[in-house]
């Protein structure tokens, strides 16, 4: 749909273009100063089923991963290429079977390569329309199911009998042949089901808008389902797409149950944390990231998102459950088992961004079996994966109240006793930043005029900060656990943004000022006010708080504390090239990987590095030149002997960064 200029109606929830402009300002820096029998470890969805991003793999070691080199380099050919939207990112993460790598790309394409050679073995393509403005831009990978349990590790090669489901931006869910890349054309209507009818409100004037409903997570299987989520366009409006969980039957695609995070039935108990008709009224609430998969108790868990709009809930006050939860489904029937909301009455796009981690927690002596998550506003949470109960306490505390007449906010929100990972008290004039006196004078100036009371101040007509930012915090990368040794890695972003209010009546004449250039203004229709929101930046494009902007934070999770934390990135790749490298720390999107050698790789940073970390002390113990930014998250599988890390280097739309295609496997030498 056809916006005027300046005005988008959907939210990224990611960093937005300050990068862009970042390059000019530095300049004056420059005047300044997974699972066949020769196979350890091969994940078939995202993350594994548990979620954990952790590679049971020692042959790499914090001794000899600096003799780590290129094993194979695979390019896909797909840069976006032809797209009205240039905002697409390659954030898949391969999945192994049967001596190959699956995986998926933004523009709607699945591969199947050689995991030794890197070689092409099939393609497909699913010829995603390339006019249309999508809400979101990414495409984190594929899922395989197999006929039978015997079948995934036993090559059949009847048709069909190892799948392949590819989710695409249009809201398509494909089945191909694992072996061929050829449709499954018994699956829904031929080889194919078209997800967004059967999301649809029942307002009668709603109209679909091609590209405002995704999935961009791959789904995950349990038994002979496939369960599956969303993303949505989420600042549309209050009346958007339904943001239900699916499971579908993996053989023909027939729905079998799903779950509506917003309780439309009257009986529900969390309907009573929704105000009037408004549960009947509201969409959203969608789950998008990745979900995880208990098998042994037949669990799955979703981790849900905020309801439309993000940014005034006047139109649905109350707490909003089961939005912004950890929501436990048992997976035969959709029911829920139990669900902890993290975010009461969401007010600032604080989506669980992450997948949740299934892990056994030690503590009292005894193993708990737990479920954590990691979220925007950069706090870990755990849970009892059987009974909901926190495993590390949590606690209620008064937040800010909102000024903004129709809007009620929750008078408390839930902080986690697990240390932040991020910065969360209200920023002081002292916090600020700035390369040049009027820089950090001008930071100044801007604060003063802004609501600022630290998480969760309520958004405001004059302007609220919003710290952590709608980017987190930890974002869709989640966190990657060592069972063994406890401890929890995760990529976090410190980037305060702005947003601001706007009555209706008053958006198109401040768009036609320019007052809002630079802005990402979204309608919010349904609601008395527009929504207008940027990062906190100075005059020079640089942010008004100190790097580092992006960190790596290791958290001890028997001890309850932070083990160390570094700054994630240098300004090298976004500077002109006679800047110094300063270590600042720059913004991030993906995830990292643990292995049980001790070590965290990492790319994730607005930059051209991969990098592996020592997991005990945060030391950077080797890094490779990339051609352009790996945002997303890597992989590890070991094969005839040798081990192998890969991941996907395609850059990232919102990143002042090139466009790739590559796929590139580091391995020992020979």
């Amino acid at each position: 749909m056809n916006q005027p200029p300046g005005l988008r109606s959907t939210s990224r929830r990611l960093l937005s273009g300050w990068l862009q402009s970042a390059r000019l300002c530095l300049k004056v820096l420059l005047l300044l100063i997974l699972s066949v029998p020769s196979t350890v470890f091969a994940a078939e969805s995202y993350g594994a089923p548990s979620g954990a991003k952790f590679a049971p793999l020692t042959q790499i070691t914090p001794a000899n991963v600096a003799s780590l080199e290129t094993a194979w380099t695979f390019h896909t050919g797909d840069k976006g290429e032809g797209f009205r939207d240039k905002n697409h990112s390659f954030q898949a993460t391969p999945v192994l079977w049967n001596r190959t790598l699956y995986f998926s790309t933004s523009g709607g394409l699945a591969f199947a390569i050689d995991a030794v050679t890197g070689a092409e073995k099939w393609r497909f393509d699913s010829k995603l329309p390339k006019d249309v403005d999508y809400a979101e831009s990414a495409s984190r990978g594929v899922t395989i199911w197999h006929e039978s349990a015997a079948a995934s590790s036993e090559v059949n090669t009847k048709a069909c009998t190892h799948k392949v489901f590819l989710p695409t931006l249009i809201g398509h869910l494909y089945a191909l042949d694992a072996l061929t890349g050829d449709l499954c054309r018994d699956f829904g209507e031929e080889g194919m089901i078209d997800l967004r009818a059967s999301a649809l409100p029942e307002q009668p004037e709603f109209e679909l808008e091609p590209g405002e409903y995704s999935v961009t997570s791959p789904p995950v299987v349990w038994r002979n389902l496939v369960i599956l989520g969303s993303a949505i366009g989420d600042n549309r409006g209050v009346a958007l797409e339904r943001g239900v969980v699916r499971a579908l039957e993996a053989r023909r695609g027939k729905e079998i149950w799903r779950f509506d995070p917003i309780p439309r039935n009257p009986d529900d108990p969390a309907r009573t944390t929704w105000s009037g008709d408004s549960a009947d009224r509201t969409g959203g609430a969608n789950a998008w990231p990745p979900l995880s998969v208990d098998e042994e108790r037949g669990l799955i868990f979703v981790p849900t998102g905020s309801p439309g709009p993000d940014y005034f809930g006047g139109e649905r006050l109350g707490d909003n459950r089961h939005a912004n939860s950890l929501v436990a489904l048992r997976a035969e029937t959709g029911e829920v088992a139990w669900a902890q909301q993290i975010v009461h009455h969401d007010l600032w796009d604080y989506d669980l961004p992450g997948q949740p981690v299934l892990i056994d927690l030690e503590r009292s002596a005894e193993r708990v079996p737990s479920v954590v998550v990691a979220t925007k506003t950069g706090m870990l949470f755990s849970f009892n994966r059987e009974s909901g109960e926190p495993v590390h306490p949590v606690e209620e505390r008064p937040v800010p109240a909102t000024d903004v007449q129709g809007e009620v906010s929750s008078p408390t929100q839930l902080f986690s006793s697990l240390p932040p990972l991020v910065k969360q008290s209200a920023l002081q004039p002292e916090d600020l930043f700035g390369v040049l006196w009027f820089d950090r004078v001008a930071c100044e100036d801007t604060l003063a005029g802004l609501r600022s009371e630290g998480i969760f101040t309520p958004p405001s007509l004059r302007g609220t900060l919003v710290n952590p930012g709608w980017a987190g915090g930890a974002n869709w990368g989640g966190v990657a656990i060592d069972a063994e040794r406890q401890i929890a890695v995760v990529n976090v972003n410190q980037l305060p943004g702005i947003v601001r209010l706007i009555p209706r009546d008053d958006v198109e004449p401040l768009l036609a000022s320019g007052e809002l250039d630079g802005w990402e203004v979204a309608r919010q229709r349904g609601t008395p006010f527009a929504m207008a929101r940027r990062m906190f930046l100075s005059p020079l494009d640089l942010p008004c708080t100190a790097p580092p902007w992006g960190k790596l934070v290791a958290v001890d999770l028997k001890a309850s504390k932070i083990l160390w934390d570094v700054p994630l990135g240098t300004i090298a790749d976004i500077a002109p090239a006679p800047v110094p490298n300063f270590a600042w720390g720059v913004p991030n999107i993906g995830g990292p990987l643990l292995t049980q050698s001790g070590l965290v790789f990492i790319g994730a940073a607005a930059e051209y590095t991969f990098r592996a970390v020592d997991l005990l002390s945060g030391a950077e113990l080797w890094s490779a030149a990339l051609p352009t930014s790996a945002n997303a998250t890597p992989m590890s599988y070991e094969i005839d002997g040798r081990q192998y890390i890969v991941i996907a280097a395609g850059g990232h739309g919102g990143f002042p960064v090139e466009r790739g295609d590559a796929v590139i496997s580091f391995a020992l030498p020979r």
